[in-house]
């Protein structure tokens, strides 16, 4: 067996790391909330660099923000092999939610310093900004603009609820860079993350090999009924907004259901008017998000919930307006990109499952300019965008060793 074959990460370093990294932005649950572009989002970035120039790695930041780490390859020739994630949280989130994705690519070129291994393609760390969206939308935005799915200057004027624009707070915690957007595009992307979500666990796997992430339709559904008193009113009479959402939410669930084991259906808002205890709602808005990874079994869902949105407003007699909030289409990786993590993850004797991620992820966008592939690692009762999030050091150490052999065959 060769040098580069009984490689291993260093999963103390990769655990301390990452809990170093959480004290930026702790709460007092154990998560952490540090959103994006705030003076805790520039300590997390200048922490990141400091590892990196520790290992000789060369720093470069675009315009858009994004970090990259880069250590150079013997073929001048060669594009980059990149693997990277992001480090702002949601307002209540975890230390692991795209902080792993960080730090296991980092510990990537850790180990390959440590073990003087020289790749032929150049191998670099990033940092995407704002992958989370919660300060500024849209989200996965570092990674969109980078890959063109968004207009830089579009990017740079959206603005906080505070009225503080991208562009302006880049330049205040110092990460405005001078970089092109998107240049120069990576040979491959890899992206290693919790799972967010049970099915790892559930099945007591340890790597997720992730062949896509599922396309997604959000709706706002607003029901329009009457206001009427609640003892008078007989039932037969009332055009109830509540009862006739009340079925629709029913109808979510039902088609999910009905295009297992991929589907997914959520009313996740809801909100009656004029919500008083004696009157019959006379208006309801709610929202449906409905996601698969196949697009026609998406488009079936789609349309089957309108169809039934039609059948409740005539049983109930509401009018119905559905209005499209976002949508996007299912994502498929590379498959010689995924095949790599695949075999990566068996020649390390790990269980493994392929797998659909039911989030986005920068990888999603990073598909649309370079062969891509995520390694998936369970997480703590599934949960995430959570102050509970929590992942196994042994797990993480797992996932980090299968990046760094998916990293290695694909750079030579």
């Amino acid at each position: 067996m060769g040098k580069q074959e009984t490689l291993r990460v260093n999963g103390q370093r990769l655990w301390g790391s990452l809990m170093d990294l959480a004290r930026i932005g702790a709460t007092e649950k154990g998560g952490v909330r540090r959103l994006a572009l705030t003076d805790l989002d520039r300590e997390a970035r200048d922490l990141f660099g400091a590892w990196a120039r520790e290992v000789g790695l060369a720093l470069r930041v675009d315009r858009v923000g994004n970090v990259f780490a880069r250590r150079p390859g013997t073929d001048p020739a060669r594009r980059a092999v990149m693997a990277g994630s992001h480090l702002d949280t949601q307002p209540s989130g975890g230390k692991f939610d795209g902080n792993y994705g960080v730090l296991a690519a980092l510990e990537v070129l850790r180990t390959l310093d440590d073990a003087g291994v020289c790749t032929a393609a150049p191998l670099e760390a990033a940092v995407w900004t704002n992958e989370e969206g919660s300060r500024f939308q849209p989200v996965m935005m570092g990674s969109g603009a980078y890959a063109g799915a968004f207009p830089l200057d579009t990017v740079l004027a959206a603005r906080d609820l505070e009225g503080r624009s991208v562009g302006e707070e880049l330049a205040r915690i110092g990460y405005a860079g001078e970089s092109p957007c998107g240049q120069p595009l990576p040979e491959a992307y890899f992206e290693a993350h919790i799972e967010q979500g049970p099915v790892l666990e559930d099945t007591a796997t340890t790597i997720g090999v992730v062949s896509g992430v599922m396309g997604l339709r959000w709706l706002r559904i607003t029901i329009t009924g009457q206001d009427a008193h609640a003892g008078p009113t007989p039932m037969g009479l009332r055009r109830d907004a509540l009862l006739a959402a009340a079925r629709v939410v029913e109808a979510v669930n039902a088609i999910a259901l009905d295009h297992a084991p991929d589907g997914r259906g959520t009313v996740g808002f809801i909100q009656a008017s004029p919500n008083s205890i004696n009157v019959v709602p006379g208006r309801v808005q709610l929202t449906a998000d409905l996601r698969h990874g196949d697009g026609q079994a998406l488009d079936a869902m789609e349309a089957r919930l309108r169809a039934r949105c039609d059948e409740i407003a005539a049983g109930t007699r509401t009018a119905f307006h559905l209005e499209e909030v976002s949508r996007f289409a299912p994502c498929r990786f590379d498959p010689a990109r995924v095949e790599s993590v695949r075999r990566a993850a068996a020649a390390l004797g790990l269980s493994h499952r392929t797998m659909v991620s039911g989030a986005g992820h920068d990888a999603v966008h990073l598909s649309r300019v370079a062969p891509t592939a995520m390694v998936f690692v369970p997480c703590e009762g599934g949960l995430s965008h959570n102050e509970l999030e929590n992942a196994r050091p042994e797990h993480l150490e797992a996932g980090c060793n299968v990046l760094l052999h998916a990293m290695l065959e694909t750079a030579g």
